[in-house]
């Protein structure tokens, strides 16, 4: 069953990587780092299916012929950064259907590659790799190897891609972090949906979640690479036992979930009841409440309650209860207005 697959990842030597050592072992050759002078050797791999360099659409005839070398290329990448934790280069890691033949995943790849070369104007190394034989016989993938500068005739540029400045990004209408990386997602999941069905399969990938999908699923758990080497070896990893006595806790606790939700009545409350017990509530607070007096009822209030009060105010005139109540704040005459509200 074809599954979706994309993992980004940064090669920077702030973690003591370095671009040629990653374009070696993923290519399967032998290149020799010229900044440390290190050799990488890895050229006795026999998985690797196909390997090329991508470049932008807009290079034509010799102007990219520098970049076609895969040893020149990662080594100018190296040269054009200065910082010693600088990231020299993205990895995109796809896992191509195993439905489709041998031809048809490397389409899908080069395809996806020549996008990514164009969207972010960046060189891309791609390395398809084929399942091993100690692995699982479905796990064809590929590796898209891109650089963090956008490539010229003359070198490199500036940052591209996920590397770029906002401000640069924001003026040339390309996402942001999270939702550009959500993009390149959506858009391997179109193309491999498309590959699908050019090929005349009905399996198809998604790559939302469970959760967007409407699935009521706990996600597999991803046990790490070297756990599964031991275990292929015959040994025991504490990691991948306590990983999978994790997920199958939570299975469990999500079935309870559902249990308890099934048990729950399921319909739901009738609007019409709401609305009535909501205005018979409403109406026995209304009964309980109290009128307050008017502004003449308290004056009698105080004066009759209030006996060392030795001179009451002298009675106003009517037009001087006018003047009165226009000089009286607003807010005052909205709170009176409220309370006789209130009080009908």
């Amino acid at each position: 069953m074809a599954i979706f697959y994309l993992q980004i990842k940064s090669i920077s030597r702030g973690a003591g990587r370095s671009a040629p050592a990653a374009a070696a072992y993923r290519a399967g050759e032998r290149i020799r780092d010229e900044r440390t002078g290190v050799l990488h050797n890895h050229s006795r791999r026999t998985d690797v299916s196909h390997k090329e360099i991508l470049l932008p659409s807009g290079f034509q005839g010799a102007a990219g012929t520098w970049a076609t070398d895969r040893a020149s290329l990662w080594n100018a990448v190296e040269r054009a950064e200065r910082r010693h934790n600088s990231r020299v280069a993205r990895e995109y890691q796809v896992a191509l259907p195993a439905e489709l033949n041998a031809a048809q995943r490397l389409e899908l790849a080069r395809t996806f590659a020549r996008e990514l070369a164009d969207r972010h104007n960046v060189a891309i190394d791609l390395a398809v790799h084929a399942p091993r034989a100690a692995g699982d016989s479905r796990n064809h993938h590929a590796h898209l190897l891109a650089t963090s500068r956008e490539i010229t005739p003359l070198g490199f540029g500036a940052k591209a891609g996920l590397d770029m400045g906002s401000v640069e990004r924001q003026r040339r209408g390309l996402l942001a972090g999270i939702p550009e990386i959500k993009a390149i997602c959506e858009r391997w999941a179109v193309l491999s949906n498309q590959a699908l069905a050019a090929a005349g399969l009905q399996v198809r990938i998604d790559h939302r979640s469970l959760r967007a999908q409407g699935i009521d699923r706990e996600p597999l758990p991803r046990i790490p690479l070297a756990a599964i080497h031991m275990e292929r070896r015959g040994l025991r990893s504490e990691i991948a036992e306590r990983i999978r006595e994790r997920y199958r806790t939570r299975v469990q606790e999500r079935l309870a979930r559902a249990a308890q939700r099934s048990a729950a009545p399921a319909t739901a409350p009738d609007l019409d009841v709401v609305r009535r017990q909501a205005r018979e509530a409403w109406l026995q607070l209304r009964a309980q409440a109290v009128p307050r007096p008017e502004f003449g009822q308290r004056q009698a209030c105080i004066g009759e309650e209030s006996p060392h009060i030795e001179r009451p105010s002298p009675e106003r005139s009517p037009a001087q209860k006018s003047r009165t109540e226009n000089h009286r704040p607003a807010p005052a005459l909205e709170r009176d207005a409220s309370d006789r509200d209130f009080a009908l």
